[in-house]
């Protein structure tokens, strides 16, 4: 497992796709290429760079875990802003 360094992540553009085939949300903050991930609780994916840091978010059956889900990708960019503060309690 890689460290995980949140201190950069505020300066990146955040891009949200919801694929509502699976019910799989995936947010990302930056396009450098995914060096390893690791499930962090079941069904939350964290992805990591090369140097550690988190570039971004996979959420499997997306709806049945986020409280009022919507597959509007602005309320989940919105919602992902505010849980990237907090300590990782999925």
């Amino acid at each position: 497992m890689l460290p995980v360094n949140l201190e950069n992540i505020g300066s990146y553009q955040m891009k949200a796709k919801y694929d509502a085939e699976v019910d799989v949300l995936t947010i990302t903050w930056h396009d450098t290429p995914v060096e390893e991930s690791e499930a962090i609780s079941p069904g939350v994916i964290l992805d990591y760079d090369q140097a550690g840091n988190v570039i971004g978010i996979e959420i499997l059956n997306a709806s049945r875990k986020i409280e009022n889900f919507s597959p509007n990708v602005q309320v989940a960019i919105a919602f992902f802003s505010l849980l990237r503060y907090k300590s990782y309690g999925f």
